[in-house]
Formats: structure tokens, sequence, C-alpha cells
């Protein structure tokens, strides 16, 4: 079995594409449920983000279930014809390509901010769903479990924290200073509260929280002492806001240009909207009206493109580099296992065997003489199989095309089903 990722980023598709696909919680619920019915699927689970939707899958064969995955990502069905544009914006990792993209994307590396840590939070997410669904076996779960160590020590061991702790704060640095201004939320999940919470840090006037379910927007706001107000006040709200950071995950549009310019009425005072949402909750127009200024996903994609330029990325980098070698190296090892002690186990079938028959042959060997010669037998049995299962332990180290487990079991003609047998449960492994 192998791992293979089919995803869609930021990296690859502009924010259009990636609103056309975003998944709330029952489109991932469904999409794993339907990638794991997949004949060649063994193990599933999906990472989805405000700027990344990822299928990560354990398969036995690459071709065909590139395909399919492919299609129930870009929400296709069997017999309907692939959009050709949306396939191009798709990314595919196989074997070794896949624990390295994993890794990079736990990290930090290969968000749209470099650093930034929810992205920690949202892989931890996929792997509680995957074990929620019972599609998270023990490949994924290695898989995962090492990608957030990785990214946790990345940020334990260097500054990348301090290059972008988030969308949110990356966001603020580049409006500049906040201190006193009048600040509006829209929203209440994960999000708004990284917002709020950088608001209040950064010493921001009152910070006001709007949200569909008005309990939810009066416990953030009371967690930071701002101010809660029902949704369908946000117009009035608007009017004096200096700073609006909206991150519903609505549908449609929840602020339109119609909307600020009527409660602006011809305004040209300074305001800056910040549109975190995808899909996108502010739209686009809004941007043209006087003295507005609008910052999206695709727009901070495009200011924030140097921040992979800090230092602690080298570090990162430096990490990530040497947890893969890491991993690919026991994982290497580890696939050895199997022939290994299937090889061993037939070796004691061979001597339990001819012991017995010399035994049978000289019935009149005294106990002591009896334990000497099998005893001898098998020390003559492991003397002559200690190289070579040492050795291919030493030369699954080696990246290379050769399997030299697969070359073991040739040379010993192993049965198959034994060599399967040490990894099923109850197994010797």
């Amino acid at each position: 079995m192998s791992i293979l990722v089919v995803g869609i980023s930021h990296r690859t598709a502009p924010v259009e594409v990636l609103e056309r696909l975003t998944l709330d919680a029952s489109g991932v619920d469904k999409l794993i449920a339907r990638t794991s019915e997949m004949e060649h699927v063994s193990e599933t689970t999906v990472l989805s983000t405000c700027n990344r939707l990822e299928v990560y899958t354990d398969v036995d064969r690459f071709h065909g279930s590139v395909e399919e995955i492919s299609r129930l990502l870009l929400g296709h069905e069997a017999d309907e014809p692939v959009d050709a544009e949306l396939i191009g914006n798709l990314y595919v990792h196989y074997g070794d390509a896949a624990v390295s993209h994993l890794f990079h994307v736990a990290s930090g590396l290969d968000s749209m901010v470099v650093g930034e840590g929810q992205i920690l939070g949202q892989t931890r997410e996929a792997l509680r769903i995957g074990q929620e669904h019972g599609t998270v076996g023990a490949s994924l779960n290695v898989l995962f479990q090492q990608a957030l160590r990785v990214g946790k020590r990345s940020h334990a061991e260097t500054d990348i924290d301090h290059a972008a702790p988030s969308l949110v704060s990356a966001a603020l640095d580049l409006v500049g200073s906040i201190e006193g201004r009048r600040a509006v939320v829209v929203g209440a999940g994960a999000m708004a509260s990284l917002a709020v919470s950088t608001l209040s840090r950064r010493g921001a006037g009152l910070v006001t929280v709007l949200n569909r379910t008005e309990s939810a927007a009066q416990r953030l706001a009371a967690e930071y002492d701002g101010e809660a107000r029902p949704i369908d006040e946000l117009g009035e709200v608007l009017a004096d806001a200096d700073l609006v950071i909206s991150c519903t995950g609505a549908s449609g549009a929840v602020i339109t240009a119609e909307q600020v310019a009527a409660v602006r009425g011809g305004s040209t005072r300074p305001v800056t909207l910040i549109d975190l949402a995808l899909p996108h909750d502010i739209e686009w127009a809004v941007g043209d009206l006087p003295g507005v200024t609008l910052k999206n996903l695709s727009t901070l994609a495009e200011e924030l493109h140097d921040v992979a330029g800090l230092q602690s990325v080298t570090g990162v980098r430096a990490i990530v580099s040497e947890e893969i070698a890491a991993f690919l190296n026991a994982r290497r090892q580890a696939s050895v296992t199997p022939t290994v002690v299937a090889l061993r186990s037939m070796a004691t079938s061979v001597v339990d065997a001819e012991i017995e028959r010399l035994l049978t042959r000289l019935p009149g060997l005294d106990p002591a003489h009896r334990d000497e010669v099998e005893q001898a037998i098998r020390r003559v049995a492991d003397k002559l199989l200690h190289r070579p299962t040492t050795r291919v332990r030493e030369l699954a180290d080696e990246t290379g095309a050769v399997s030299y487990a697969t070359a073991l079991a040739e040379l010993f003609a192993l049965d198959p089903d034994a060599v399967d047998a040490v990894t099923r449960p109850g197994g010797g492994r």
C-alpha cells in the first residue's frame, strides 16, 4: 500500500475556484464516505481549510485511484464529463512525495502565510475526523501523528510563529496600527475568535461581534470585553466601523456593495474590510467605493507572497527535511520486517522437521546428546540467516528502485500469504 494525496490549494487555484469546491462539515463527511468505498482504497481522510482541500488515502493502485478521487474531490459523478480547467488546478503526490507534502503542510511551509499556526489544528482535525469515520488505519494514523510532531517541533525550535502566527495577524499587519480603532467581526467560529483575540491584543477600541446565532456572538464578545449585536443590525454597525473582519462561512455574500454604500451615504471616511471567508463574505465591488479598502484571500495571497523569505523558514525547512528522511527510513525498514519474520518462521519449520526426522532415525540418543544436536542445528540456521536478514534491513535505508524484501522473498521462495499474515492483526509484527 502507498499514500496518495489529491488536492487543490491557493498555490494551484484562484480563490474563485477554491470557493466552488469549499466543503462544510457534511460535505467533508460525504467525501470521506465516498472515497472509502473505492475498490483500491484501504484508508482515507480529508484535510479541508479555507484555502485547501486535500484527500489523503492509502491505496494499492495509483492509476485509476487518481482519476476517481479527482472526480470525487471536484464533485463529479462517474458518468459526468470532467471539467478540464478544474482538473488542471489539482495536484497529486504519491509515496514518498505524499509524506513530504503533508510534513510541509503541517509545519506551515505550504500555507498562504508561511508559518501560520492554524494549520496544525486543522491537520489534527483531519486525523480526528478520519478516526471518527473509521477510515483511518495504521498507515494514515502513523503518518498524521508524525506530521503533527513535525509541526509542533517546527514551532517549538524556530521563530516561525513570529513570522505570521495566523492569517488574521498577517492581514492586520498590512492594515497598520489599529490601536483605538472601532472594529467589527462578523462570525463566531474559530477564525472569528482568533480575529477578536488579535484585535484585543493589539489595542483596538470597541470590538463588536455579530453572528446569526446571537448567543455565540455574546459568548465570544464577553470573553474579550466586546459587545455583541444581532446580525440584522450589521448595516448600523458598519456605519461607524473603522475596521471590519468577516469570516462566517456563509454560502453567499454577507456584506454587499449596495449595503455599504447605503450606510456610508457618500462618505469618504477611510474604512478597511478584511474578508477571510471562503466562499467570500464581502462583494468585490465593495472595494470600489470611495474611502473603502477591501482585502480578501486573493489580494492577501499577492501581498503576502514574500513572507516565505523570512529567516526562520530556513530552520523549519531543515527540520522538515530531517524528519522526512527519518520517517521514510523507518518506513522502509518496517517494510522488510514481514519478509524477515516469514523467512525466520520458514527456517524454524525446516529445522524442526529435520530435527524430528534425525531423532526418529537415532532413537538411542540420550537426552543430553539430543539437546546438543538440536542446539547445534538451530545455531547453524541462525548463523546462516543472520547476515542476509541484517543486511536487508541496512539496504532498506538506501533509496532506489530495488526492493530487497521482494528479492529475499523470491530467493527463498517465501509464501506471499505467509508474508502478508505478519502484518495482519494477530500476526507476528
